[in-house]
Order: C-alpha cells, then sequence, then structure tokens
C-alpha cells in the first residue's frame, strides 16, 4: 500500500472514534441526498453534520468513486487507451515496463487522463494526450530543455519536462535516462 492508501486506510479506521459513524453510514446520509457534486457534498457534511473538512472530502470522494482508490487502476489504464488512442497501449506498456526495472518502489498511480509515476514523490507521468501522441511527463529540476526533451510549460505543472512519443520505437535510450534520472531524484 502507497502513503496515500495508508492514510485513506487510517481515515477510515478512525471514522467512527472521530465523527460518531463508520464510512458506510456517512455514504447512506449521502445517497439519501442525491447530490451529485463533490462541492455540494463536502459542503452539506461539513454545514449539516459538523464533519471536518479531511472526513467530509474523503466521504464525497467515495461517494462518487472518485479517488484513485475507488477505481480499479486496470479499468482506468484501460479507458485512457480505448477507441482512437489504443495504437498508443503498446508505446504505454514498454515505458511501464521501462519503469518497473528501476525497482520495486516505483508506484503507479492511474488517474482518469494519465498515469502518475511515483517513488517517495512523483517523478513523471503517462498521458495519451492525442489520438497519435503520447507525452511524457518528467521532474527533472535543474536540466536544461534541448532537443525531444521540451520544458513542460503550461502542458502540466506537475513536471518540468515533457517528451511527444508516437510508437514504441520512440522509446529509447535517451528517453530511459531521462526516465531513470527523475527515478533516481525523486
Amino acid at each position: 500500500m502507497g502513503k496515500v492508501e495508508d492514510a485513506t486506510a487510517s481515515m477510515i479506521a478512525n471514522m467512527p472514534e472521530k465523527t460518531g459513524k463508520t464510512l458506510e453510514a456517512w455514504l447512506k446520509i449521502v445517497a439519501k441526498t442525491k447530490l451529485a457534486k463533490h462541492g455540494e457534498i463536502v459542503a452539506m457534511l461539513k454545514a449539516d453534520h459538523a464533519l471536518g473538512h479531511g472526513f467530509a472530502n474523503l466521504v464525497a470522494h467515495k461517494a462518487l468513486a472518485s479517488d484513485a482508490g475507488s477505481s480499479d487502476g486496470e479499468d482506468l489504464v484501460s479507458a485512457q487507451y480505448a477507441g482512437a488512442k489504443a495504437v498508443l497501449k503498446p508505446a504505454y506498456d514498454k515505458l511501464a515496463k521501462m519503469v518497473e526495472g528501476f525497482g520495486k518502489d516505483v508506484e503507479f498511480s492511474p488517474k482518469k487522463a494519465y498515469v502518475s509515476l511515483r517513488r517517495s514523490k512523483q517523478f513523471g507521468l503517462i498521458q495519451p494526450s492525442t489520438a497519435t501522441r503520447l507525452d511524457l511527463g518528467l521532474n527533472l529540476k535543474g536540466v536544461a530543455p534541448a532537443g525531444r526533451l521540451e520544458a513542460s510549460g503550461s502542458w502540466n505543472a506537475m513536471c518540468t519536462h515533457r517528451v511527444k512519443l508516437a510508437t514504441p520505437a520512440d522509446i529509447d535510450a535517451e528517453v530511459k535516462a531521462w526516465l531513470k534520472q527523475a527515478y533516481d531524484a525523486a
């Protein structure tokens, strides 16, 4: 389990003592309201039930199944590479296998639009940005952009650099070196 999952599990375990109800009881309360937006659920739990923000946020995420732990990571990755983007899945698979080879401490954290690559902190991400291009975001502080290694700019604030990839053949020794450098720095 990662740090986020551990913290979430701890909050859920402490919920009855801290809030007077189990997560399941809170989910039933939310279900009765028919609220469908995260912010509305959080506001209602805080205003009507005096829940602290952390617990209200957790209950809202669980009620909407919008947190990383409520979705199967494989389902999120499959959805990213569905339809026209299916041609990019072999490139994703090659990157994932490469990153797995760096060490047992690598964590893949699928989100709706990308997969975060983590160690002690995020060192990169893989995102199918278009039907013909995968973007590899990297955290390489202090490294000057050059050639295919572009400054991330406004593409993604979580990364310092981006490499645009179209096929598995684009994932070469240069890409591996950048990935490993980002991994080593995390």
